[in-house]
């Protein structure tokens, strides 16, 4: 992996001011509540950085939808929680300039089930972190690594997560982003490519061609386009990506803490949608 530590800790330290406001369907009493302001890592989860928030609004929330179950959505948009933050404020802002603050909407209760996973505790957010995570080594290291590893190193992970600590979380983490043995290059690119409707496609793809060449962006967005809908640009983090970036240094260093690389594909028609589902073809 190349030592380039300072953009990992750019990556890192993303940040998202989101303005929370409550559900007025949802408020009882005369004085609506003053809307909350928090800004967020781009790299985590909606369950774990909102404690805070759920506890402004609760006391102007009914006796009966109090214990309900909690979730958010944009502009009408559901947000769904297994997500990471910054995929979701991606999606959300589409091809547009960022408008900031994040208006966000917290809801206590009439849970959208079609939508938007029911989060009852923050053990669930690590279940699903941890799955990515093993899911992510199996491609790139055929699961050896996660599986040599102890129990306190996936402690370790997931409360550098939880508690925004760079240097727990690389610590361990720096092992995952490692090519090993005679290998240069890792097996597959763990990669989610997101639609406008926030569905997303994975597909096998190779960090280097048949040829041995290295595989850039601009491949990639070429094995998820069709002549229908043509990927045209991709952001991640918020910002677009150059398209002759190879596909190796972008899942060293621009991976969640999932080791994904997700990816918000723009495209060049009006109908920016490709089928969501798991495609076994490699590129």
């Amino acid at each position: 992996m190349a030592n380039d530590r300072e953009v990992l800790r750019l990556v890192w330290e993303g940040k998202i001011p989101i303005c929370f406001q409550a559900d007025p369907a949802e408020v009882v009493g005369l004085q609506p509540p003053e809307p909350f302001y928090l800004m967020v890592p781009r790299l985590s989860y909606l369950p774990l950085v909102t404690d805070k928030v759920r506890k402004h609004f609760v006391r102007f929330i009914s006796n009966e939808q109090q214990e309900g179950d909690i979730w958010f959505d944009c502009n009408g948009t559901p947000l769904k929680w297994h997500y990471p933050i910054g995929v979701l404020f991606d999606l959300t802002m589409g091809d547009e300039e960022p408008n900031l603050p994040w208006n966000v909407t917290i809801h206590f209760g009439n849970l959208p089930g079609e939508f938007v996973f029911k989060c009852p505790t923050k053990e669930v957010v690590e279940a699903h972190f941890m799955s990515c995570l093993k899911e992510a080594d199996h491609l790139k290291h055929r699961g050896q690594i996660v599986s040599a590893m102890q129990k306190k190193d996936h402690t370790q992970l997931w409360l550098g997560l939880v508690n925004d600590k760079f240097d727990q979380f690389w610590a361990v983490n720096r092992r995952l982003m490692e090519s090993h043995g005679d290998q240069d290059y890792f097996k597959y690119i763990p990669v989610r490519c997101y639609n406008e409707d926030g569905t997303f496609v994975q597909k096998l793809i190779q960090p280097t061609s048949t040829t041995n060449l290295k595989q850039t962006l601009k491949d990639l967005l070429e094995c998820f386009s069709s002549p229908a809908h043509r990927a045209v640009a991709a952001r991640m983090h918020g910002i677009t990506v150059d398209m002759d970036t190879p596909l190796q240094w972008l899942s060293e260093h621009l991976s969640y803490p999932d080791n994904f690389l997700h990816i918000c594909l723009l495209y060049d028609d009006d109908n920016t949608t490709i089928a969501a589902d798991n495609d076994s073809s490699v590129c």
